[in-house]
């Protein structure tokens, strides 16, 4: 079974929604960025909500001069919107997932194949935190307090089975923490 990993960046208050300017997808620190591509190389599906991936779509793929690498790997990698609206993703090598979230995802980590991952996408992630399909979370920390916005996990939820897989400290104080769900 494929591993279904959220993977956020996320302020110190638990906020992931971006109100303020504490995030630069551009400006990742030199250490931080060999650990994004360290997960990438592990990951070969992107799950996103149709907001998110209109924003990537929007921007990623503009970005001809991007030496972080992150533009070459999202346009390569398989990626998987969930919407129940669009019909024509516009992006090559994505996938509209049209049918029960719970159900196509549930689909998805059957299917051989590496970690699938779901980034941004609040509404979607907390629908899988919900129905208790996400298999690991991976949170790049950012040293600052919003003090605002909606939170990774959504209210009245509780996981409370997680193991420590690892923390590292990056160069800019951002710090990566990655915990398991277990079973």
């Amino acid at each position: 079974m494929r591993t279904l990993a959220i993977t956020q960046n996320i302020t110190l208050d638990g906020r992931i929604e971006m109100l303020d300017d504490w995030f630069d997808p551009t400006a990742e620190a030199p250490d931080q960025l060999a650990e994004i591509h360290r997960q990438d190389e592990h990951c070969d599906a992107v799950l996103l909500g149709r907001q998110t991936f209109e924003d990537f779509r929007g921007y990623w793929p503009e970005q001809t001069d991007d030496t972080t690498g992150i533009t070459d790997q999202l346009n390569e990698v398989r990626k998987y919107v969930v919407s129940s609206t669009m019909t024509d993703p516009g992006w090559r090598n994505s996938v509209v997932l049209s049918g029960d979230p719970i159900d196509e995802v549930r689909a998805l980590k059957r299917a051989d194949g590496d970690d699938i991952v779901a980034t941004g996408s609040i509404t979607l992630c907390h629908s899988l935190i919900a129905a208790g399909v996400v298999d690991e979370y991976r949170l790049f920390v950012y040293p600052a307090v919003q003090g605002r916005g909606r939170g990774l996990f959504p209210d009245d939820v509780r996981v409370d089975r997680l193991d420590l897989l690892g923390a590292t400290g990056f160069s800019n104080g951002v710090t990566c923490l990655r915990y398991r769900v277990r079973g």
